[in-house]
């Protein structure tokens, strides 16, 4: 099974917007014979792929696969059908697939075929190594991860506003992973007036779709001349602004390719990210600023956390910290993370958590 979610894992960047899914066939002696990945352009599905390699060795033999198999006609025909037609006599997959096409009814085909379905196995580790896909299916709302670099006093910036950089080489590569693992990046107004970012996935791995820059600002500011919107032709841009925008702004960042969504008097992150939600976006890395930040926590659409330290002090009162707001009152009302995972990045630390709920 871990050998299943390793090859799952191949298919980030190639999937979106279906999940990641790796498939292991062994014989009776534990020997694996077939495997193979999901990767969505290429079509097959990972259990098409490894009943291919397995041949007539499938029958009688035991599938590992990451998640469950579709029993429904979709581009591909059912993987079921060939697990049966194959005779396999086993199928081992850890949880259950949340796209209400295929819950439950993939593993009561093959109960009903006689094959014998194992599940539960390494669920913890397959449901996060698929947790934006099945958020997605859950709510219809991308997966919200945010993303920060803050200095040792929890500092983004000085007070002047430099922030370039406070992590390292290893770290900042480090966050090229995880834009290669989003449909989208996001940032407030004033990080991409400041910094001026080209919020690029630069990781050099190969992506079927290109990264979805987002802007969130009360007001329409980005500069036309900004490098996200010289470079909209490379990958999206959308703006999205509370009320009605200035026509000559609204014009120029239209002539670079830039999608300007307005919205009512007062900006809906939740309506925001629905709509993102209804153009396939299924994660969100959103990278900044405080007040974004902030407005995400507060309106609980934060889904998983990571802050990079590294080891600097910056100090000052006017140098702004990573969240904004108001803030918690008293430490017994502040937002507590769990399933804590740190890892060093040369003299950095990337410290993950995801928000724990019902608090």
């Amino acid at each position: 099974m871990q050998r299943a979610l390793d090859l799952a894992a191949q298919g980030i960047g190639l999937v979106s917007r279906g999940p990641l899914v790796g498939c292991v066939i062994a014989d009776d002696r534990q020997q694996i014979i077939g495997e193979g990945f999901y990767a969505y352009d290429e079509i097959k599905h990972a259990e098409t792929i490894a009943l291919e390699q397995a041949g007539e060795g499938a029958g009688g033999a035991t599938v590992y696969v990451s998640l469950e198999p579709h029993a429904h006609q979709g581009r591909t025909p059912p993987c079921t059908d060939a697990l049966i037609k194959a005779g396999i006599r086993r199928v081992v997959a850890p949880i259950d697939d949340p796209n209400p096409k295929v819950s439950g009814r993939g593993f009561a085909h093959l109960r009903e075929a006689g094959i014998e379905v194992i599940t539960g196995l390494m669920a913890e580790e397959a449901a996060r190594l698929n947790e934006a896909y099945i958020h997605f299916m859950r709510t219809g709302r991308p997966f919200v991860h945010l993303k920060m670099a803050v200095s040792l006093d929890g500092k983004v910036a000085t007070a002047t506003g430099d922030s370039r950089w406070i992590t390292g080489e290893v770290a900042r590569a480090r966050v090229h992973e995880l834009r290669h693992q989003s449909d989208a990046i996001m940032v407030g107004g004033r990080t991409a007036r400041t910094d001026d970012p080209l919020l690029t996935d630069r990781s050099g791995k190969k992506r079927r779709r290109p990264l979805v820059r987002v802007v969130v600002e009360q007001f329409l500011r980005v500069s036309p001349e900004s490098q996200l919107a010289q470079t909209s032709d490379e990958a999206p841009v959308i703006v999205f602004v509370s009320g009605e925008a200035k026509e000559n702004s609204l014009k120029a960042l239209q002539s670079r390719g830039v999608e300007v969504v307005a919205q009512e008097s007062v900006l809906d992150l939740k309506s925001i990210m629905e709509e993102l939600g209804n153009r396939s976006i299924q994660s969100v890395l959103v990278e900044g600023g405080p007040s974004l930040a902030a407005l995400l926590l507060e309106a609980g659409l934060v889904n998983k956390v990571t802050f990079f330290v590294a080891p600097m002090l910056i100090g000052g009162q006017d140098a702004p910290s990573a969240i904004g707001g108001a803030g918690a009152e008293r430490i017994s009302d502040v937002m507590n993370l769990d399933h804590i995972d740190i890892r060093q990045h040369g003299a950095d630390l990337e410290i993950t958590g995801y928000p724990v709920t019902g608090q």
